[in-house]
């Protein structure tokens, strides 16, 4: 298998710009289009319509970009835009603070998510709210898997793995 790490500058030429704005074009489709069509005050069937259309539409032009793009080129933007977010992702070992604090993070939005149904009247303003809180929770959850860091993650996907074993470490005393 060819490894992609050094992909090739492919040329800056007209193929590779215009994949890149189709590509971009297959993102803000469904990003900006649904929302603004939901605004336009559309009959239901209409905007379900309309945004089914255009979530096919982005499929379709992100295939056709990378048709467009060639090999290297998509080979050559994934390594980019992957390269970007590994600077800015979860390092491998967090600090013992810092990962108790992404655990309490994490587990905050699963135990409120679970017992708001039953709580709801002594929560403030949970009432007629209850999107806020449940986008502010996936904000926190989301934002807790990078607190968490990067062992954190391989130990999420154990979890789905069949044979993964737990190894605890030894403790002192």
């Amino acid at each position: 298998m060819a490894d992609n790490s050094q992909a090739k500058v492919p040329a800056a030429g007209w193929q590779l710009k215009l994949g890149v704005a189709l590509f971009g074009l297959s993102i803000l489709l469904p990003v900006l289009g649904i929302p603004l069509v939901a605004l336009i005050g559309l009959s239901a069937e209409t905007v379900a319509t309309v945004s089914g259309v255009m979530l096919v539409a982005a499929e379709v032009l992100g295939l056709v970009a990378v048709a467009v793009m060639g090999k290297d080129g998509y080979a050559y933007i994934k390594n980019r835009v992957f390269g970007f977010l590994k600077q800015y992702g979860p390092p491998d070992e967090v600090s013992r603070t810092r990962y108790t604090i992404g655990l309490v993070m994490f587990a905050v939005p699963v135990v409120f998510g679970w017992l708001a149904p039953y709580v709801a009247d002594w929560v403030p303003r949970y009432s007629g709210n209850e999107i806020s809180y449940g986008i502010a929770g996936d904000l926190l959850l989301l934002v807790s898997l990078f607190v968490l860091g990067g062992d954190f993650w391989d130990k999420l996907r154990a979890l789905f793995i069949h044979g993964a074993k737990a190894v605890s470490p030894k403790t002192c005393g």
